[in-house]
């Protein structure tokens, strides 16, 4: 399966917080700033949205992210996404659209 461009700086990011503490740091604090700095260029972050890092390196807690209900009715769903939803297959991860079509932009 090929990792979109929005996974592919993920990982990025995580693996750099894994090995760099001040940038974890400056990552849980400031993660528009810190991201957008380390990729070279502004993030498309819808402006009603905020971005949020949790830190959850401690290996002596289970932690359970909660998200929002999303209202499908309104979303667009892609043929992978239509497929899983009608075929019971699990849980659909959709995240907000923008003009560009992903958060971190690049292709």
């Amino acid at each position: 399966m090929k990792l979109t461009n929005d996974e592919k700086i993920l990982q990025e990011i995580v693996k750099r917080a894994w090995e760099d503490l001040d940038f974890k740091r400056n990552l849980i604090a400031n993660p528009v700033e810190t991201i957008e700095k380390f990729i070279g260029r502004p993030i498309n972050l819808p402006q009603e949205k905020t971005l949020s890092v949790v830190d959850q390196t401690n290996s002596s807690v289970i932690y359970i992210n909660l998200p929002a209900k999303l209202d499908l009715e309104d979303m667009e769903l892609n043929e992978d996404q239509l497929d899983a939803v009608s075929g019971g297959d699990g849980i659909v991860i959709v995240k907000p659209n923008n003009a560009e079509g992903n958060i971190f932009g690049g292709s």
